[in-house]
């Protein structure tokens, strides 16, 4: 495996095998079917590829890819949005063997810098402007700040740098990769600091898209839409993407998951199933009630990445006319899924149950010892898809992993006689903002390097659309220093943070209330914002 990457015990990976969890399946590889190529594969507002066109076109980027120098197992930072080109590049680096390390779209200078020191990446490949950023502009940033980046591919006008387009040549054949090595880099949380980097190899990967697409019923006729950023673990292989192309069927990708850029694509493409965080749910819910758009398709709608309200499930089946699947899982592995055919009070109160026979789990209490059912603890896990170390973090992985491989996954979970999951919190100091995980030491550092402000301490609190919005407590200087919430944003923005960790509330305080050992009190500060 790639030095810096935890592999499985070999007792472990034997068993695996053995039970064909890993079966030397690579990812982005043609299924054989020679009747699929002139099936549909990808369709956007925009444009529609073929099976074989999308095949032709990752073959050719990667053969081009690796005319520039891009070698197997060379790191490659990927920051695209949902669209035609997402697609072809995933697969091109699959077959290349080079491995993307997929930024998400909100990823800003510091974000995508810390990303290509981590990863020593040789080549970053964006947009040339997407949302409100000019990525030309921030590649010059990070190509400032870093020494190993030799190639900036831009899709569309590619300003001083590279046309992602003109990466292009002749097919070649291709070494193969071993199924067993790395294959790609998910993002932690980044619930302490900056986001960790998750290797996922094809062995685990390929297992967990084949899974959850039975599973779900993910076959040749489903039409699976991305609303979500593809870079997602969720909207990749959740079956995702990834697990419908490799099924055969359509993967259409909606630049945003509004219902404006969706509704419209559900029902020119047959829309079948697609995934939404909680923050979604409602408006697609209120917009479902006075849209044009023909939503009958649809009968599938998985949420997750933060718990859903009962009240809120409860309105989809009447609202989209489909059933809700609701989805536990991290990046870092384990995925838990209600299933058809499960009662209706599971469906609208837990977020379900292991994707796999071979996923051994333990809710664990403060001291140690297993949680009976119905009692709270920190959920661990192992198995043939969750990893078994963070990419180059000794130090980190000798805290989130025990002696006997578990990954202690932070959360705060009870486990119901059925043997569901209902998540309810975590025991870390992270700001679960609608699915996206705020990092509030990230946030805090951020704001404590402004001169203006001497104290800071970032926390959550509860808000009924977004599940927690992300407050900031700050002691300023003086009054003369005193900024307002979008002169606070405004210097997180100047610092290069994403858009979603700005600060949704500012309260400014003359001192800070302080535990005894002369830390800031969080808790004290929640009950006081409470009150």
């Amino acid at each position: 495996m790639l030095d810096g990457c935890t592999p499985w015990p070999e007792t472990l990976a034997a068993r695996y095998r053995a039970e064909g969890y890993w079966t030397g399946e690579l990812l982005g590889r043609r299924s054989g079917d020679t009747g699929l190529a002139a099936r549909t594969a990808v369709v956007t507002p925009d444009r529609t590829l073929t099976y074989g066109r999308l095949d032709l076109a990752a073959d050719r980027l990667a053969a081009g890819l690796g005319a520039l120098g891009i070698a197997p197992r060379d790191r490659i930072v990927v920051q695209l949005p949902n669209g035609a080109d997402l697609a072809v590049v995933c697969l091109a680096l699959f077959r290349l063997g080079a491995l993307p390390v997929f930024a998400l779209p909100a990823h800003r200078a510091a974000e995508i810098t810390h990303l290509v020191e981590s990863a020593e990446a040789v080549a970053y490949i964006c947009a040339d402007r997407d949302l409100d950023c000019d990525h030309r502009e921030l590649a010059r940033q990070v190509l400032a700040r870093t020494g190993s980046l030799k190639h900036v591919l831009v899709a569309g006008d590619p300003g001083p740098f590279t046309a992602l387009a003109d990466a292009d040549a002749d097919p070649v054949g291709l070494p193969l990769p071993d199924p067993e090595d790395v294959a790609l880099f998910l993002l932690s949380g980044g619930t302490s600091g900056p986001p960790k980097l998750i290797p996922r190899t094809h062995a685990d990967y390929t297992y967990q898209l084949r899974a959850s697409a039975a599973l779900c019923g993910v076959g040749p006729h489903s039409r699976y839409l991305c609303a979500l950023p593809m870079g997602h673990n969720f909207a990749l292989a959740c079956p995702g993407v990834l697990g419908t192309l490799r099924a055969g069927g359509t993967a259409v990708l909606a630049p945003a998951p509004t219902p404006e850029e969706c509704f419209p694509l559900i029902e020119r493409a047959g829309v079948t199933v697609t995934s939404l965080v909680p923050p979604l749910v409602p408006l697609w819910l209120d917009a479902a009630e006075w849209t044009d758009s023909d939503l009958s398709s649809l009968a599938l709608l998985q949420v997750g990445g933060s718990r859903l309200d009962p009240a809120t499930a409860g309105r989809v089946a009447d609202g989209l006319g489909c059933a809700l699947q609701q989805v536990y899982g991290m990046a870092e592995g384990l995925l838990n899924f209600t299933r058809p055919g499960d009662p209706e009070e599971e469906v609208l109160h837990t977020q379900g149950r292991p994707l796999s026979p071979a996923d051994e789990v333990r809710v664990v209490r403060e001291d140690g010892t297993d949680a009976a059912p119905g009692e709270v603890g920190e959920l661990y896990t192992r198995g043939p898809y969750t990893l078994r170390g963070y990419y180059r973090a000794d130090a980190l992985n000798r805290l989130r992993f025990t002696e006997e491989g578990h990954y202690r996954s932070g959360d705060l979970v009870r486990r119901t006689a059925a043997g569901n999951f209902e998540v309810v919190g975590r025991t870390n100091d992270v700001v679960n903002r609608g699915g996206e995980k705020v990092p509030c030491q990230e946030v805090e550092e951020h704001l404590l390097a402004d001169p203006r402000i001497v104290s800071a301490a970032v926390l959550a609190l509860p808000h009924p659309l977004m599940g927690e919005q992300t407050c900031a407590c700050v002691v300023f200087r003086d009054a003369e220093a005193e900024l307002t919430l979008r002169q606070v944003q405004a210097v997180l923005r100047e610092r290069g943070a994403a858009a979603y960790k700005l600060p949704d509330r500012l309260v400014a305080l003359p001192r800070m209330p302080l535990t005894g050992v002369g830390k800031i009190d969080k808790r004290a500060l929640r009950d006081g914002l409470a009150d």
